[in-house]
């Protein structure tokens, strides 16, 4: 097989640095972003106060959508395809990819801006994206030529969100201090768990879903004071399909991102302060085990390891780092899709899988890849 190669990919806008500190001119008011060491979300000791609930509104969203693709070079072997948004073809990757120019088809988009803090992209099987505003305690909607709307207020200050096999929507919930679970529509979502050992979680974070319906979730204190924290560490969990918690982790600074790999084998979790991505083996119950440091990624570039997604390869897109690093099944760092401010979280979305959307502060963009999602 061959060996992937390292290749930096720049996607730098004119508003980009390297500083950490981006101001944005929303058009009704000023948003300012700033580097992991003055955001709670994104790795420092700053914490969320969740008692805010309003929504904003000096700074309602705005989609300027352009996904017109462009063509980098490629290596490899391509087919083309029809590219689903309309805006002409997209190049299929048959062996895994190489390089970022075997990854990246089409150019940074911003489809909305104005927000306060984004987290937790996730593509619906309706054919939408949502994602969260953690601080206006809502879950925004966008969909193909849609200005981003209010879908869910309140949202319990979710962060990350997922859908499960029977569509229900489930979010971890700094205000709630849970994992929250709603079928669309439903005003009102149940508490999947809020507690382990009589004691009250943390603030939940992020999770992912595997196809028997076990939920495995990061519970960092960004959502909290610290004396609001019962439990005594920052942990990663596991709710089995019969609703039973059990820890998988709890020797973690920062937990934070977490996703399995396409065969489910094995389980990745961000450690935000560590600046590094662990991994697990998932075994045939569910239980996962080892924890080992699979790829270190740090870096002088604004944002520390955050939320990730998986293609359909195995690769892992890390936020932070000056953008999403891509990284191998065998921790290649293959390069960053660089972004102008710091990043939070991305997912797979569109028709065909194959779009990266990425939440960053204020923003949320989309680029369309060669490939898919897993």
């Amino acid at each position: 097989m061959m060996k992937r190669v390292s290749w930096m990919f720049s996607l730098a806008l004119a508003c980009g640095g390297g500083s950490g500190e981006t101001t944005t001119d929303t058009g009704t008011g000023t948003s300012t972003s700033t580097d992991a060491t003055a955001t709670d979300a994104t790795g420092s000791d700053t914490t969320t106060t969740t008692g805010t609930t309003d929504a904003p509104t000096s700074t309602a969203p705005t989609s300027t959508a352009d996904p017109t693709t462009g063509e980098p070079p490629t290596t490899g072997t391509t087919t083309t395809t029809t590219d689903p948004t309309g805006t002409g073809t997209t190049g299929a990757v048959d062996p895994p990819p190489m390089s970022l120019a075997d990854i990246v088809d089409g150019e940074l988009a911003l489809i909305a801006d104005g927000h306060m803090f984004t987290e937790g992209p996730i593509w619906s099987p309706e054919g939408y994206l949502l994602y969260s505003d953690i601080p206006a305690n809502t879950i925004f909607r966008w969909a193909e030529g849609e200005q981003p709307t209010a879908f869910i207020t309140p949202s319990g200050n979710s962060n990350g969100l997922a859908f499960d096999a029977m569509g229900r929507l489930l979010a971890g919930e700094h205000g709630g201090r849970r994992i929250s679970r709603r079928t669309i529509g439903d005003p009102d979502a149940e508490t999947v768990v809020g507690e382990f050992e009589g004691q009250s979680l943390n603030s939940p974070n992020d999770l992912t879903i595997r196809s028997d319906g076990t939920i495995y979730f990061t519970d960092p204190p960004y959502g909290i004071q610290p004396n609001q924290q019962e439990l005594d560490f920052q942990g990663v969990f596991r709710v089995d399909p019969q609703g039973q918690v059990s820890l998988v982790a709890d020797d973690f600074d920062r937990p934070n991102g977490i996703v399995l790999s396409p065969d489910e084998s094995l389980l990745y979790v961000a450690d935000t302060n560590g600046e590094h991505v662990r991994v697990f083996t998932v075994e045939p119950d569910g239980n996962a085990v080892g924890g080992d440091v699979f790829v270190d990624l740090q870096s002088d570039l604004p944002g520390n390891p955050d939320g990730m997604a998986v293609d359909a390869f195995g690769d892992l897109y890390v936020s932070g780092g000056g953008g999403v690093r891509v990284v191998t099944p065998d921790a290649t760092v293959l390069g960053t899709i660089e972004v102008p401010e710091q990043v939070t979280n991305c997912k797979f979305g569109d028709p065909d899988g194959k779009a990266l959307f990425i939440t960053a502060q204020a923003r949320v963009y989309r680029i369309r890849l060669k490939v898919a999602g897993a």
